[in-house]
Protein backbone atom coordinates (compact mmCIF):
# COMPACT_ATOMS: atom_id res chain seq x y z
CA UNK A 1 0.00 0.00 0.00
CA UNK A 2 1.35 3.36 -0.80
CA UNK A 3 0.50 6.86 0.39
CA UNK A 4 0.95 9.64 -1.90
CA UNK A 5 0.25 13.29 -1.12
CA UNK A 6 -1.31 15.81 -3.38
CA UNK A 7 0.13 18.88 -6.02
CA UNK A 8 3.61 19.39 -4.62
CA UNK A 9 3.02 16.73 -1.50
CA UNK A 10 5.15 13.81 -0.84
CA UNK A 11 4.30 10.47 -0.26
CA UNK A 12 6.15 6.77 0.54
CA UNK A 13 5.47 3.79 -1.87
CA UNK A 14 5.56 0.40 -1.28
CA UNK A 15 9.19 -0.09 -1.38
CA UNK A 16 10.50 2.25 1.28
CA UNK A 17 10.76 4.88 -1.07
CA UNK A 18 10.01 8.81 -1.11
CA UNK A 19 8.80 10.45 -3.72
CA UNK A 20 7.81 14.00 -4.29
CA UNK A 21 5.89 15.68 -7.24
CA UNK A 22 4.29 18.08 -8.53
CA UNK A 23 0.85 16.72 -9.63
CA UNK A 24 -0.10 13.17 -10.58
CA UNK A 25 1.22 13.19 -13.94
CA UNK A 26 4.94 12.57 -12.48
CA UNK A 27 6.13 16.10 -14.33
CA UNK A 28 9.38 17.54 -12.23
CA UNK A 29 9.00 14.65 -9.90
CA UNK A 30 11.92 13.49 -8.51
CA UNK A 31 12.44 10.08 -6.09
CA UNK A 32 15.13 8.72 -3.48
CA UNK A 33 15.97 5.65 -3.12
CA UNK A 34 17.29 3.79 0.09
CA UNK A 35 21.05 4.83 -0.50
CA UNK A 36 20.27 8.24 -0.47
CA UNK A 37 20.68 8.45 -4.26
CA UNK A 38 18.47 10.93 -6.19
CA UNK A 39 16.31 8.51 -9.49
CA UNK A 40 14.30 10.42 -12.13
CA UNK A 41 10.70 9.65 -11.40
CA UNK A 42 8.51 8.37 -14.80
CA UNK A 43 5.42 9.80 -15.97
CA UNK A 44 2.21 8.06 -16.85
CA UNK A 45 3.78 7.22 -20.55
CA UNK A 46 6.84 5.59 -19.11
CA UNK A 47 9.37 8.68 -19.62
CA UNK A 48 11.43 10.22 -17.34
CA UNK A 49 10.39 13.14 -16.16
CA UNK A 50 13.72 14.40 -15.84
CA UNK A 51 14.29 14.55 -19.17
CA UNK A 52 10.97 16.80 -20.19
CA UNK A 53 11.81 19.38 -17.50
CA UNK A 54 14.96 21.80 -18.23
CA UNK A 55 15.37 24.89 -15.76
CA UNK A 56 16.71 28.36 -17.94
CA UNK A 57 18.68 30.75 -15.72
CA UNK A 58 16.93 33.79 -17.83
CA UNK A 59 13.40 32.40 -17.57
CA UNK A 60 10.66 35.35 -17.68
CA UNK A 61 8.61 35.64 -14.70
CA UNK A 62 5.36 34.82 -16.28
CA UNK A 63 6.84 31.37 -17.14
CA UNK A 64 4.60 28.29 -15.93
CA UNK A 65 6.29 26.89 -13.07
CA UNK A 66 8.49 24.13 -13.99
CA UNK A 67 8.11 24.42 -17.56
CA UNK A 68 11.37 24.79 -20.45
CA UNK A 69 12.01 28.48 -20.70
CA UNK A 70 13.21 28.98 -24.62
CA UNK A 71 15.81 31.22 -25.27
CA UNK A 72 16.25 32.15 -28.57
CA UNK A 73 19.70 31.37 -29.57
CA UNK A 74 21.62 33.84 -32.10
CA UNK A 75 22.29 32.29 -35.77
CA UNK A 76 25.96 33.06 -36.54
CA UNK A 77 25.52 35.31 -39.70
CA UNK A 78 28.21 33.73 -42.21
CA UNK A 79 30.70 36.12 -43.69
CA UNK A 80 31.29 37.00 -47.52
CA UNK A 81 34.34 35.17 -48.34
CA UNK A 82 32.70 31.90 -46.42
CA UNK A 83 29.86 32.08 -48.87
CA UNK A 84 32.45 32.46 -51.63
CA UNK A 85 34.43 29.75 -50.66
CA UNK A 86 31.14 27.47 -50.04
CA UNK A 87 29.86 28.39 -53.35
CA UNK A 88 33.58 27.50 -55.25
CA UNK A 89 34.26 24.12 -53.45
CA UNK A 90 33.41 21.37 -55.57
CA UNK A 91 30.01 20.02 -54.41
CA UNK A 92 29.20 15.39 -54.54
CA UNK A 93 28.59 14.63 -58.74
CA UNK A 94 25.08 14.15 -59.17
CA UNK A 95 23.29 13.88 -62.78
CA UNK A 96 22.79 17.12 -62.33
CA UNK A 97 25.91 18.75 -62.03
CA UNK A 98 28.39 16.35 -63.83
CA UNK A 99 30.85 18.03 -65.74
CA UNK A 100 30.89 17.81 -69.33
CA UNK A 101 33.14 15.33 -70.66
CA UNK A 102 33.78 17.93 -73.56
CA UNK A 103 35.25 20.01 -70.71
CA UNK A 104 37.82 17.21 -69.89
CA UNK A 105 38.94 16.42 -73.31
CA UNK A 106 39.79 19.95 -73.64
CA UNK A 107 41.94 19.81 -70.42
CA UNK A 108 43.49 17.25 -71.49
CA UNK A 109 44.62 18.20 -75.16
CA UNK A 110 45.74 21.74 -73.26
CA UNK A 111 48.23 19.50 -71.04
CA UNK A 112 48.77 17.72 -74.49
CA UNK A 113 50.31 20.90 -76.34
CA UNK A 114 51.69 22.03 -73.83
CA UNK A 115 53.82 18.91 -73.67
CA UNK A 116 54.54 19.19 -77.20
CA UNK A 117 56.04 22.24 -76.72
CA UNK A 118 59.05 21.33 -74.51
CA UNK A 119 61.76 18.11 -74.23
CA UNK A 120 62.79 19.21 -70.67
CA UNK A 121 62.00 16.08 -68.56
CA UNK A 122 61.36 17.79 -65.11
CA UNK A 123 58.58 19.73 -67.49
CA UNK A 124 57.19 16.68 -69.14
CA UNK A 125 57.18 15.07 -65.98
CA UNK A 126 55.47 17.82 -63.84
CA UNK A 127 52.85 17.70 -66.77
CA UNK A 128 52.44 13.88 -66.06
CA UNK A 129 52.16 14.45 -62.31
CA UNK A 130 49.12 17.43 -62.86
CA UNK A 131 47.26 14.88 -64.92
CA UNK A 132 47.61 12.15 -62.01
CA UNK A 133 46.43 13.74 -59.53
CA UNK A 134 43.44 15.39 -61.30
CA UNK A 135 42.77 11.81 -62.47
CA UNK A 136 43.63 10.18 -58.62
CA UNK A 137 41.14 13.16 -57.39
CA UNK A 138 38.21 12.95 -59.55
CA UNK A 139 38.25 9.47 -61.75
CA UNK A 140 35.46 7.13 -60.74
CA UNK A 141 35.04 3.19 -60.41
CA UNK A 142 33.59 2.81 -63.75
CA UNK A 143 35.43 0.73 -65.99
CA UNK A 144 36.39 3.29 -69.05
CA UNK A 145 37.79 4.99 -65.73
CA UNK A 146 40.53 2.32 -65.62
CA UNK A 147 42.38 2.95 -68.79
CA UNK A 148 44.75 5.42 -67.20
CA UNK A 149 47.36 2.81 -65.84
CA UNK A 150 47.52 1.29 -69.41
CA UNK A 151 48.67 4.56 -70.68
CA UNK A 152 51.16 5.37 -68.14
CA UNK A 153 52.57 1.87 -69.19
CA UNK A 154 52.26 2.23 -72.97
CA UNK A 155 54.16 5.68 -72.17
CA UNK A 156 57.07 3.93 -70.58
CA UNK A 157 57.16 1.35 -73.16
CA UNK A 158 56.94 4.03 -76.26
CA UNK A 159 60.39 5.71 -73.85
CA UNK A 160 61.81 1.97 -73.64
CA UNK A 161 61.03 1.45 -77.31
CA UNK A 162 62.94 4.58 -78.80
CA UNK A 163 65.93 4.15 -76.52
CA UNK A 164 66.10 0.84 -78.49
CA UNK A 165 65.96 2.06 -81.80
CA UNK A 166 68.77 4.60 -80.71
CA UNK A 167 70.83 2.24 -79.37
CA UNK A 168 70.84 -0.65 -82.51
CA UNK A 169 69.96 2.09 -85.38
CA UNK A 170 71.83 4.67 -84.30
CA UNK A 171 71.23 8.11 -84.17
CA UNK A 172 72.55 11.70 -85.90
CA UNK A 173 73.14 13.19 -82.75
CA UNK A 174 77.16 13.33 -82.04
CA UNK A 175 78.50 11.96 -78.84
CA UNK A 176 82.31 11.82 -77.13
CA UNK A 177 81.03 9.80 -73.94
CA UNK A 178 81.35 6.61 -75.50
CA UNK A 179 78.79 4.03 -73.10
CA UNK A 180 79.94 0.42 -75.46
CA UNK A 181 80.34 -0.91 -79.31
CA UNK A 182 77.97 -2.83 -80.83
CA UNK A 183 78.81 -4.96 -83.78
CA UNK A 184 78.56 -3.10 -87.04
CA UNK A 185 76.15 -5.11 -89.67
CA UNK A 186 77.99 -3.70 -93.11
CA UNK A 187 75.05 -2.12 -95.55
CA UNK A 188 75.49 -1.36 -99.00
CA UNK A 189 76.04 2.23 -100.38
CA UNK A 190 72.23 3.06 -101.43
CA UNK A 191 71.58 3.20 -97.35
CA UNK A 192 73.86 5.59 -96.21
CA UNK A 193 72.74 7.56 -92.83
CA UNK A 194 71.36 4.38 -91.89
CA UNK A 195 73.30 1.86 -89.03
CA UNK A 196 72.98 -1.28 -87.58
CA UNK A 197 75.12 -1.40 -84.19
CA UNK A 198 78.02 0.41 -83.91
CA UNK A 199 79.16 3.14 -80.93
CA UNK A 200 76.34 4.04 -78.49
CA UNK A 201 76.54 7.28 -76.31
CA UNK A 202 75.17 8.33 -73.44
CA UNK A 203 74.08 11.97 -75.42
CA UNK A 204 72.36 10.01 -78.04
CA UNK A 205 70.85 7.31 -75.26
CA UNK A 206 70.04 11.02 -73.56
CA UNK A 207 68.04 12.60 -76.55
CA UNK A 208 65.94 9.68 -77.07
CA UNK A 209 64.92 9.55 -73.67
CA UNK A 210 64.15 13.11 -74.27
CA UNK A 211 62.03 12.37 -77.54
CA UNK A 212 60.60 9.22 -75.89
CA UNK A 213 59.31 10.90 -72.71
CA UNK A 214 57.19 13.94 -74.86
CA UNK A 215 55.42 11.31 -76.60
CA UNK A 216 54.90 9.22 -73.84
CA UNK A 217 53.72 12.39 -71.69
CA UNK A 218 50.97 12.94 -74.81
CA UNK A 219 49.95 9.50 -74.54
CA UNK A 220 49.11 10.00 -70.70
CA UNK A 221 47.12 13.27 -71.24
CA UNK A 222 44.92 11.06 -73.95
CA UNK A 223 44.86 8.36 -71.23
CA UNK A 224 43.52 10.85 -68.19
CA UNK A 225 41.20 12.12 -70.79
CA UNK A 226 39.96 8.69 -71.28
CA UNK A 227 39.74 7.82 -68.11
CA UNK A 228 37.77 11.05 -66.66
CA UNK A 229 35.74 11.67 -69.32
CA UNK A 230 32.38 8.91 -69.70
CA UNK A 231 32.53 7.99 -73.68
CA UNK A 232 28.74 7.28 -73.88
CA UNK A 233 28.19 10.95 -72.16
CA UNK A 234 30.67 12.26 -74.70
CA UNK A 235 28.92 10.75 -77.90
CA UNK A 236 25.70 11.70 -76.62
CA UNK A 237 26.91 15.55 -76.59
CA UNK A 238 27.89 15.13 -79.92
CA UNK A 239 25.47 17.69 -82.52
CA UNK A 240 22.89 16.17 -84.43
CA UNK A 241 24.91 15.96 -88.17
CA UNK A 242 27.15 13.22 -86.29
CA UNK A 243 24.10 11.40 -84.95
CA UNK A 244 23.97 8.21 -87.39
CA UNK A 245 28.45 8.53 -86.91
CA UNK A 246 27.73 8.39 -82.83
CA UNK A 247 25.25 5.50 -82.92
CA UNK A 248 28.52 3.48 -85.10
CA UNK A 249 30.85 4.16 -82.72
CA UNK A 250 28.22 3.13 -79.61
CA UNK A 251 27.29 -0.24 -81.34
CA UNK A 252 30.82 -0.51 -82.45
CA UNK A 253 32.09 0.00 -78.64
CA UNK A 254 29.28 -2.39 -77.23
CA UNK A 255 30.34 -5.58 -79.29
CA UNK A 256 33.35 -6.19 -77.72
CA UNK A 257 32.36 -6.12 -74.39
CA UNK A 258 29.49 -8.35 -75.01
CA UNK A 259 31.65 -11.22 -76.97
CA UNK A 260 34.12 -11.35 -74.31
CA UNK A 261 31.29 -11.67 -72.11
CA UNK A 262 29.58 -14.34 -74.35
CA UNK A 263 32.97 -16.14 -74.35
CA UNK A 264 33.10 -15.94 -70.70
CA UNK A 265 29.89 -17.41 -70.14
CA UNK A 266 30.30 -20.92 -72.29
CA UNK A 267 33.78 -21.12 -70.85
CA UNK A 268 32.37 -21.51 -67.41
CA UNK A 269 28.94 -23.91 -68.70
CA UNK A 270 32.00 -25.91 -70.48
CA UNK A 271 33.69 -26.04 -67.21
CA UNK A 272 30.79 -27.25 -64.90
CA UNK A 273 29.45 -29.83 -67.47
CA UNK A 274 33.56 -31.09 -67.13
CA UNK A 275 34.33 -30.11 -70.91
CA UNK A 276 37.96 -28.72 -71.68
CA UNK A 277 37.81 -25.23 -72.66
CA UNK A 278 40.76 -25.65 -74.45
CA UNK A 279 42.32 -26.31 -77.59
CA UNK A 280 41.79 -26.06 -81.10
CA UNK A 281 37.98 -28.46 -80.97
CA UNK A 282 36.74 -26.43 -77.73
CA UNK A 283 37.86 -23.04 -79.28
CA UNK A 284 35.60 -24.03 -82.10
CA UNK A 285 32.93 -25.66 -79.98
CA UNK A 286 32.62 -21.71 -78.32
CA UNK A 287 33.11 -19.83 -81.09
CA UNK A 288 29.99 -21.04 -83.02
CA UNK A 289 27.48 -19.47 -80.36
CA UNK A 290 29.19 -16.41 -79.59
CA UNK A 291 28.83 -15.59 -83.64
CA UNK A 292 25.18 -16.55 -83.19
CA UNK A 293 24.94 -14.71 -80.12
CA UNK A 294 26.55 -11.73 -81.87
CA UNK A 295 23.95 -12.13 -84.94
CA UNK A 296 21.20 -12.31 -82.73
CA UNK A 297 22.36 -9.14 -80.90
CA UNK A 298 22.61 -7.06 -84.26
CA UNK A 299 19.11 -8.42 -85.59
CA UNK A 300 17.87 -6.95 -82.34
CA UNK A 301 19.48 -3.38 -82.35
CA UNK A 302 18.72 -3.42 -86.23
CA UNK A 303 14.84 -3.83 -84.97
CA UNK A 304 14.96 -1.52 -82.16
CA UNK A 305 17.10 1.19 -84.08
CA UNK A 306 13.92 0.99 -87.17
CA UNK A 307 11.46 1.48 -84.22
CA UNK A 308 12.99 4.65 -82.53
CA UNK A 309 13.12 6.33 -86.01
CA UNK A 310 16.99 6.12 -86.96
CA UNK A 311 17.98 7.45 -90.27
CA UNK A 312 14.67 9.31 -91.03
CA UNK A 313 16.21 12.87 -91.84
CA UNK A 314 13.97 16.24 -92.68
CA UNK A 315 13.78 17.87 -96.42
CA UNK A 316 16.82 20.62 -96.16
CA UNK A 317 17.48 22.41 -99.61
CA UNK A 318 20.43 21.72 -102.07
CA UNK A 319 22.00 24.77 -101.40
CA UNK A 320 21.70 24.15 -97.90
CA UNK A 321 23.63 20.62 -98.26
CA UNK A 322 26.26 21.51 -100.39
CA UNK A 323 26.90 24.64 -97.99
CA UNK A 324 27.21 22.77 -94.54
CA UNK A 325 29.77 20.02 -96.25
CA UNK A 326 32.16 23.18 -97.81
CA UNK A 327 31.94 24.34 -94.05
CA UNK A 328 32.40 21.12 -92.24
CA UNK A 329 35.51 19.65 -94.40
CA UNK A 330 37.19 22.90 -94.88
CA UNK A 331 37.07 23.57 -91.01
CA UNK A 332 38.36 19.65 -90.41
CA UNK A 333 41.06 20.46 -92.56
CA UNK A 334 41.57 23.97 -90.63
CA UNK A 335 41.54 22.08 -87.50
CA UNK A 336 44.09 19.54 -88.83
CA UNK A 337 46.43 22.13 -90.03
CA UNK A 338 46.26 23.90 -86.83
CA UNK A 339 46.75 21.46 -84.36
CA UNK A 340 50.23 20.52 -86.66
CA UNK A 341 51.28 23.79 -86.45
CA UNK A 342 50.60 23.78 -82.74
CA UNK A 343 52.80 20.69 -82.16
CA UNK A 344 55.30 21.59 -84.37
CA UNK A 345 58.05 23.80 -83.03
CA UNK A 346 57.83 26.42 -85.82
CA UNK A 347 54.00 26.63 -86.27
CA UNK A 348 52.79 28.62 -83.55
CA UNK A 349 52.44 32.03 -85.30
CA UNK A 350 49.92 30.50 -87.80
CA UNK A 351 48.35 27.34 -86.13
CA UNK A 352 46.57 28.97 -83.62
CA UNK A 353 44.54 31.43 -86.16
CA UNK A 354 44.41 28.58 -88.51
CA UNK A 355 42.81 26.03 -85.68
CA UNK A 356 40.29 29.10 -84.61
CA UNK A 357 39.01 29.39 -87.77
CA UNK A 358 38.68 26.14 -88.52
CA UNK A 359 36.40 25.49 -85.17
CA UNK A 360 34.58 28.03 -85.92
CA UNK A 361 33.93 26.95 -89.91
CA UNK A 362 33.55 22.99 -88.49
CA UNK A 363 30.83 24.39 -85.73
CA UNK A 364 28.80 25.93 -88.12
CA UNK A 365 28.85 23.14 -90.94
CA UNK A 366 27.78 20.82 -88.09
CA UNK A 367 24.92 23.26 -87.09
CA UNK A 368 23.83 23.33 -90.42
CA UNK A 369 24.05 20.12 -90.50
CA UNK A 370 21.78 18.79 -87.67
CA UNK A 371 18.68 20.76 -89.38
CA UNK A 372 18.20 17.00 -91.35
CA UNK A 373 18.70 14.94 -87.96
CA UNK A 374 14.87 14.91 -86.45
CA UNK A 375 15.45 14.00 -83.41
CA UNK A 376 15.10 14.49 -79.21
CA UNK A 377 17.58 14.63 -76.82
CA UNK A 378 16.62 12.84 -73.62
CA UNK A 379 18.50 15.49 -70.54
CA UNK A 380 21.45 16.90 -72.20
CA UNK A 381 24.45 17.53 -70.51
CA UNK A 382 25.17 21.09 -69.81
CA UNK A 383 27.85 23.45 -70.12
CA UNK A 384 28.07 25.13 -66.79
CA UNK A 385 30.42 27.31 -64.83
CA UNK A 386 32.72 24.34 -63.32
CA UNK A 387 32.99 23.35 -66.95
CA UNK A 388 34.32 26.38 -68.29
CA UNK A 389 36.83 26.73 -65.45
CA UNK A 390 37.70 22.86 -65.93
CA UNK A 391 38.34 23.95 -70.06
CA UNK A 392 39.94 26.99 -69.43
CA UNK A 393 42.70 25.93 -67.00
CA UNK A 394 43.95 23.06 -70.12
CA UNK A 395 43.71 26.17 -72.72
CA UNK A 396 45.62 28.57 -69.81
CA UNK A 397 48.33 26.24 -69.89
CA UNK A 398 48.78 25.50 -72.95
CA UNK A 399 48.77 29.52 -73.91
CA UNK A 400 51.13 29.81 -71.24
CA UNK A 401 53.64 27.32 -72.90
CA UNK A 402 53.27 28.41 -76.51
CA UNK A 403 54.46 32.25 -74.49
CA UNK A 404 57.70 30.64 -72.85
CA UNK A 405 59.35 28.99 -76.13
CA UNK A 406 59.72 32.63 -76.78
CA UNK A 407 61.28 34.03 -73.82
CA UNK A 408 63.07 30.77 -72.47
CA UNK A 409 63.84 28.71 -75.48
CA UNK A 410 66.62 27.03 -73.75
CA UNK A 411 64.79 26.37 -70.39
CA UNK A 412 62.23 24.06 -72.63
CA UNK A 413 64.83 22.64 -74.64
CA UNK A 414 67.92 21.31 -72.84
CA UNK A 415 70.30 20.34 -75.05
CA UNK A 416 72.22 16.90 -75.13
CA UNK A 417 75.79 17.72 -76.42
CA UNK A 418 77.59 18.85 -74.41
CA UNK A 419 76.12 17.37 -71.53
CA UNK A 420 74.33 19.21 -69.29
CA UNK A 421 71.30 18.79 -66.41
CA UNK A 422 68.15 20.36 -67.10
CA UNK A 423 67.25 22.67 -65.10
CA UNK A 424 63.67 23.73 -63.84
CA UNK A 425 62.36 26.86 -65.55
CA UNK A 426 59.68 29.00 -62.63
CA UNK A 427 57.87 30.60 -64.90
CA UNK A 428 56.52 27.32 -67.31
CA UNK A 429 56.38 24.92 -64.12
CA UNK A 430 54.34 27.65 -62.63
CA UNK A 431 52.21 27.80 -65.93
CA UNK A 432 52.05 24.15 -65.78
CA UNK A 433 50.01 23.71 -62.03
CA UNK A 434 47.57 26.06 -63.08
CA UNK A 435 46.21 22.47 -64.87
CA UNK A 436 45.69 21.45 -61.02
CA UNK A 437 42.63 23.47 -61.22
CA UNK A 438 39.90 20.88 -62.04
CA UNK A 439 40.81 18.86 -58.55
CA UNK A 440 39.65 21.57 -57.02
CA UNK A 441 36.50 22.71 -58.95
CA UNK A 442 35.27 19.24 -60.60
CA UNK A 443 32.15 17.66 -58.46
CA UNK A 444 33.65 15.18 -56.65
CA UNK A 445 32.54 11.51 -57.74
CA UNK A 446 30.27 9.80 -54.98
CA UNK A 447 33.05 7.46 -54.49
CA UNK A 448 35.35 9.45 -53.55
CA UNK A 449 33.36 12.00 -51.50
Amino acid sequence: MSTASGYGGSGRDGSGRTVSGRDGSGRNASSRSDSGRTVPARSASGRAASGRTAYARNAPAHSAPGRTASVPTPTPTRSAFRRAFDALSAPVATRANALHAGAWWLWALGLAVAASRTTNPLLLGLIVGVAGYVVAARRTDAPWARSYGAFVKLGLFVVALRVLFSVFLGSPIPGTHLLFTLPEVPLPDWAQGVRIGGRVTAEQVLFAVYDGAKLATLLICVGAANALANPARLLKSLPGALYEAGVAVVVAMTFAPNMVADVVRLRTARRLRGRPTGGVRAVLQIGLPVLEGALERSVAVAASMDARGYGRTAHVPASVRRTTNVLTLGGLLGICAGSYGLLAAEGAGYGLPLLGAGLLAAVAGLRLGGRRTVRTRYRPDRWGARSWLVAGSGVAVAVLMIRANAYAPEALHPGVVPLAAPELPLLPALSILVGLVPAFVAPVPEENP
